[in-house]
């Protein structure tokens, strides 16, 4: 059964999963099989982990050794204000997959003095589950969804030294196996990756990732970082005139708020401020297209990407280009 996209104009079902956008990959009509995965629009998560964060766990190092300081003086303080402003999700990875995500954006870091060689996901501190038992949920996932495709992008890789790396690789590619699409310099089509039974694009931002074909580069992220809609959109429209690239590429429709911000305002979080301006970023979203025209777009991540109605909006975008495919083959 093919799946109907929907009218990039129609209000998006109400529900968060609905069954319909589990398998959207595979259910696409037979005219965006060959179109290559940078010009398809694919919802992503934005800090995909966040859902699970360890109130326990320190902050990492990177936030600077005042802001761990204090953390430690004035956790009464600084850990609502945590957990309210670093969760980006409030559902699980399966749950987002089901919902029709698939792109993730994973950061992954290795605690200060632990003696084990558990890797976490982060977002400012820890999460409570570990990063392989993570991704053999994914790897589960995949094998009953056969014909869907993931962009895992796994960045940041605090406290990791090069052995560390080299061990993780080790374990990304035995946990996958065969499902892992080589690196190769133009984006593969679905009906490509399905011919070859791959299903993971692994996108490894380290040096260390050029000596394994196995993975990709950096994918480029445009990030606003900007508190308003209008502040994204702004910086969104700006980048799209600029020309996207020729290869994947991630449009941020999330809002970021600085210390200042957070400090004035107690009784405000994330999820607040994203459902404040989601109806100016529903708006910008159904307007865009997909394609591969300079000013089309290609991945969208998005914050709280199962309370709002996220990926039907962004599925809807692949309706243009299904007919201009359309139109392209009339006599």
């Amino acid at each position: 059964m093919r799946l109907q996209l929907p009218s990039r104009h129609q209000p998006p079902p109400v529900g968060l999963v609905n069954p319909k956008y589990d398998e959207w990959m595979s259910r696409l009509p037979e005219e965006l099989w060959d179109v290559p995965l940078s010009n398809l629009a694919i919802p992503g998560s934005h800090d995909a982990m966040t859902y699970c964060l360890d109130m326990s766990s320190p902050v990492v190092r990177s936030k600077g050794a005042f802001i761990r300081l204090l953390d430690r003086l004035f956790s009464c303080l600084t850990r609502p204000a945590i957990q309210r402003w670093a969760t980006t999700q409030h559902k699980s990875i399966v749950d987002q997959l089901q919902m029709g995500i698939r792109y993730f954006d994973l950061r992954i870091a290795r605690k200060p003095h632990d003696l084990s060689n558990f890797l976490y996901f982060t977002h400012v501190i820890y999460t409570h589950v570990t990063v392989l038992e993570t991704l053999a949920s994914v790897v589960s996932w995949l094998e009953t969804h056969p014909r869907e495709v993931l962009i895992l992008a796994c960045s940041h890789f605090e406290g990791m030294s090069a052995k560390v790396h080299v061990s993780f690789i080790m374990s990304l590619k035995k946990l996958f196996g065969s499902m892992l699409c080589p690196r190769k310099e133009a984006v593969p089509t679905l009906r490509c990756l399905w011919s070859n039974r791959w299903q993971v694009l692994l996108s490894y931002e380290d040096q260390s990732a050029v000596r394994y074909p196995e993975l990709w580069p950096a994918i480029p992220y445009w990030w606003a970082d900007q508190l308003t809609a209008r502040g994204v959109i702004k910086y969104l429209d700006w980048q799209k005139d600029m020309g996207r690239p020729d290869c994947l590429f991630v449009s941020g429709l999330n809002l970021t708020a600085d210390t200042c911000f957070m400090a004035l305002e107690p009784n405000r979080s994330l999820w607040s401020l994203t459902q404040e301006n989601w109806d100016q970023l529903r708006v910008w979203l159904q307007d865009q297209t997909s394609g591969g025209s300079p000013h089309s777009l290609n991945i969208i991540a998005g914050d709280f990407v199962g309370p709002i109605a996220f990926c039907p909006l962004v599925i809807a975008l692949n309706q243009e280009l299904l007919l201009n495919s359309q139109h392209r083959k009339m006599p």
